[in-house]
């Protein structure tokens, strides 16, 4: 039995924000063997004790990062495999050739630049966010409890605990009432662990019932598991397929790149036998557009662009690739419990059983919500509507009860508490009534409470499909804490709790409906219950739900248990793991929302994980993705961002791998046919900018509600090779072609302008059909991209800035001509990969 902390005086701790516990037991077993065990201090340390711990450094000053540090981003976008190879070209041609040969550097070193700024913007919102998320342990001091920075605690602290707080630094427990602790994110062990005075806590762990208080032993650095919980629960990074898919494009691209550029060099240099300067520009002309530099920039921005807009809807993305992760969600399983309803409940009727009377019945529950120091939703309900007239409470150690303050009616106490639990469904109290009657109480699930074929059970089905929560109040016969109490206990009436819709819920199910993303409603609730309360929502398949007692043990199984049913109830925090698992198990990408300590094991198992803000901090520290708006509405906006980065990203690689295709192919065509490379750097440098790099920063950052399709990396080469292909075929054909016309001093500078020509119009033909369906801005920036060209065509200093000067009439309609056919074949070329693949 456990009882309450008291003063000599026999008075409640002064102070405490909540009644705590504590054994009188012997001293506390030491945590670590080279340390003296700690001493217990019910009051904690005190002012002076605290800053002679900062003082020595004795903080917990290991700070929670939920993003890279500055010095961090700057060396990611800087010291790149592509920034290098293009920053000893560019020096090579600072040396070699004209300033306006050297214009590809300068456009790499704005890109670093935007990409560091970008980046540095989401890391300013993402810090902003988690310190509004953080969670603050409650630390007594001066007997004073308060809540404070999880930087602040110092060592021999006296942290309390309640159901659904997070250990944050290592520690012995010095007080425990019914306390459990999970330390499956440590251990993998998923049964909670019953803690004792004297017991060990490691950081990392969390409780799921009861509570308590520990000594601090371990802070800061010292407290290694706080590292490792810390890289568990922050860097575990969310598989990414963007980003694994760009690494293998790049992966593939410098396989081709670096034999290529050596015949290019070899030719260029050796067998040819040119200029040397020049041939060194035109060799490095051919290098610098193999390389997609500005896809791993622009996948970068996306993503921090997408964080600092979600920011501003109060959500706070953890890892960055969650984003996408949620937009190639096909399965998302909600708890009904603060993301369906609202925290909140009301108590609507209670209905006395077996000719109970109201007036008793009535003051066991006002006696029972004292029991309890952290009331769930439930209780506090109860509490709100049968307030306690006066100090029930515990005993003090080997003491008698203190009588609550008023009359004989409410002279009950309580001797004993069993705090709530998911894997029981029930709490239950030990009373003493005012004429000195003990008795013992339960209250929780009814269907686990009776027994199958009890008549009582009927009539709470029909309060259940009204979407009513019922409880039932239940005698115990027994001691609280011995095995089976609930076996035999006589029901003494059932207490009808009306809960609160949230009223944003039922737009949010519709959207993942249209969608096609289904909804899996889990909660330890009746199941009929929470299908009567998906139902008033509106949810799709709120009739077919199913009792998780029932539920397959079987993996394959359940899976079909899920897939065909869209609520389930009664469920356990180990069912929801493996139902998780189930889903998994048949190719679906899962997402898991909660806010209670009972979904943290599914949360960290799902492939995104979504918390409530206002939920337990335990689930903050697992989740991907938090709400700290707490509305579930949010969602939709994490999945549109998604699907921006997505699609748009899709979009803009088709442009960058065609350049890197026909780059290749063009280098490959000159040293076969053993002629000069038809490019100088500023010439692919102009085409970079006006078909690739401009256009694909805005059509990256604009809106797209396309549904996200795997296979990233196939996907985006069946269009680009084909195009690359047929870029470099057509300007390779329109340069021998002018080889043969053009002839005498000037006829290079001609024949690479023809060709230049043609290169621009088929990817100019490239990025119309990408930036399909069109819109007026869509329109309107092609059409910039094109002007922009044709004002370097007939401006007299850009052409020569450019070295660009179309000669004749007949040779640059021929260049028109092939890039007219180039245009047709790469449209009937993406029609047919689209009947033939998909888009």
């Amino acid at each position: 039995m456990t009882q309450r902390a008291l003063d000599s005086s026999g008075e409640q701790t002064p102070g405490s924000s909540r009644p705590t516990m504590i054994d009188a037991g012997a001293e506390l077993d030491p945590v670590h063997p080279m340390e003296p065990p700690p001493a217990r201090r019910p009051d904690g340390l005190s002012t002076a004790e605290v800053a002679e711990r900062v003082a020595r450094g004795e903080v917990n000053d290991v700070p929670v990062r939920s993003s890279r540090s500055v010095t961090e981003i700057v060396r990611a976008n800087v010291f790149t495999r592509f920034n290098l190879i293009i920053g000893v070209l560019w020096v090579i041609m600072l040396f070699v050739a004209p300033i306006q040969d050297s214009l590809f550097g300068f456009v790499i070193v704005a890109n670093t630049g935007i990409g560091i700024i970008q980046e540095w913007r989401a890391k300013k919102t993402l810090d902003s966010l988690a310190v509004i998320g953080e969670a603050k342990p409650t630390v007594r001091r001066d007997g004073v409890a308060a809540e404070i920075s999880t930087s602040e605690i110092v060592l021999g602290d006296l942290v309390e605990l309640g159901p659904g707080d997070k250990v944050v630094v290592d520690g012995t427990v010095s007080e425990a009432d019914s306390l459990e602790i999970d330390e499956s994110l440590l251990t993998g062990e998923a049964d909670p662990v019953i803690k004792r005075a004297g017991d060990p806590v490691m950081s990392g762990s969390f409780v799921v019932a009861g509570g308590g208080a520990f000594t601090a032993t371990k802070v800061g650095r010292e407290a290694y598991a706080a590292q490792l919980a810390e890289e568990a629960s922050r860097f575990t990074l969310v598989h990414s397929e963007l980003r694994s898919g760009i690494s293998t494009i790049l992966k593939y691209v410098t396989w081709m790149m670096v034999p290529t550029a050596i015949g290019l060099i070899i030719s260029q240099l050796v067998v040819k036998d040119n200029n040397f300067k020049e041939s060194v520009a035109r060799t490095v002309g051919g290098i610098v557009p193999m390389i997609p530099e500005g896809l791993v920039l622009l996948t970068s921005v996306a993503f921090a662009i997408g964080v600092v807009r979600l920011g501003r809807k109060q959500c706070l993305v953890q890892e960055l690739p969650a984003i996408e992760g949620l937009a190639r969600v096909d399965v998302v399983c909600l708890d009904k419990t603060g993301t369906l309803t609202e925290g909140g409940m009301d108590v609507t009727e209670v209905r006395p059983l077996n000719g109970s009377d109201e007036a008793y019945v009535t003051q066991v529950l006002r006696t029972f919500g004292s029991s309890d120091p952290r009331p769930n939703a439930s209780l506090q309900a109860i509490i709100d509507a049968y307030p306690a007239s006066g100090g029930d409470a515990l005993p003090a150690s080997g003491g008698d009860a203190l009588p609550a303050s008023g009359g004989d009616a409410e002279s009950w106490t309580v001797t004993d508490a069993m705090p709530f639990s998911s894997a029981r469904k029930y709490s239950g109290a030990a009373l003493t009534e005012a004429d000195g009657t003990d008795s013992v109480w339960l209250l929780g699930a009814p269907d686990v409470l009776l027994s199958e074929g009890d008549a009582t059970l009927t009539e709470i089905e029909q309060l259940n499909e009204q979407g009513l929560r019922v409880l039932l109040l239940a005698r115990a016969e027994g001691e609280l804490d011995a095995p089976g109490a609930a076996a035999g206990a006589a029901p003494t009436a059932l207490v009808v709790l009306e809960q609160r819709l949230r009223p944003d819920a039922g737009d949010t199910l519709a959207y993942f409906a249209d969608q096609n993303v289904a909804t899996k409603v889990i909660s330890g609730d009746n199941a009929v219950s929470v299908g009567a309360v998906a139902g008033k929502l509106g949810l799709a398949g709120a009739e077919n739900t199913l009792d998780a007692r029932r539920l397959p043990t079987d993996p394959d199984e359940m899976a079909t248990a899920m897939e065909e049913n869209a609520v389930f109830g009664r469920v356990t925090p180990q069912q929801k793991r493996d139902m998780v698992a189930a889903l998994q198990s048949r190719g679906h990408t899962v997402a898991m929302t909660g806010d209670g300590v009972n979904d943290v094991l599914a949360l960290k198992d799902a492939d995104i994980g979504v918390s409530m803000g206002s939920g337990s901090e335990a689930t903050r520290a697992v989740a991907q993705i938090v709400l700290l708006n707490n509305s579930f509405a949010t969602l939709p906006s994490v999945v549109a961002e998604g699907r921006r980065v997505i699609g748009n990203i899709t979009r803009v690689a088709t442009l960058f791998l065609t350049k890197t295709v026909y780059s290749v192919l063009l280098a490959i065509l000159v040293v076969c046919f053993q002629v000069e490379y038809p490019f100088l750097p500023r010439h692919l440098t102009l085409l970079s900018t006006l078909t690739i790099g401009v256009p694909a920063f805005f059509l990256a950052l604009a809106p797209n509600k396309e549904r996200a399709q795997p296979h990233f990396v196939r996907r985006v080469m069946r269009y680009a090779i084909p195009s690359g292909v047929i870029a470099a075929a057509a300007t390779f054909a329109t340069y021998l072609v002018a080889r043969h016309y053009y002839s005498g001093e000037g006829a290079l500078e001609a024949e690479t302008s023809a060709a230049t020509l043609t290169l621009f119009l088929v990817s100019m033909w490239v990025l119309a059909i990408i930036a399909r369906p069109y819109t007026w801005w869509r329109v309107g920036l092609v059409a910039a991209m094109g002007l922009g060209f044709l004002i370097v065509l007939v401006v007299p200093w850009l052409q020569d800035f450019f070295a660009l000067k179309l000669v004749g009439a007949p040779m640059p309609w021929t260049a028109v001509g092939i890039a007219v056919a180039a245009a047709a074949l790469l449209e009937f070329t993406w029609r047919w990969v689209g009947r033939r693949f998909g888009m």
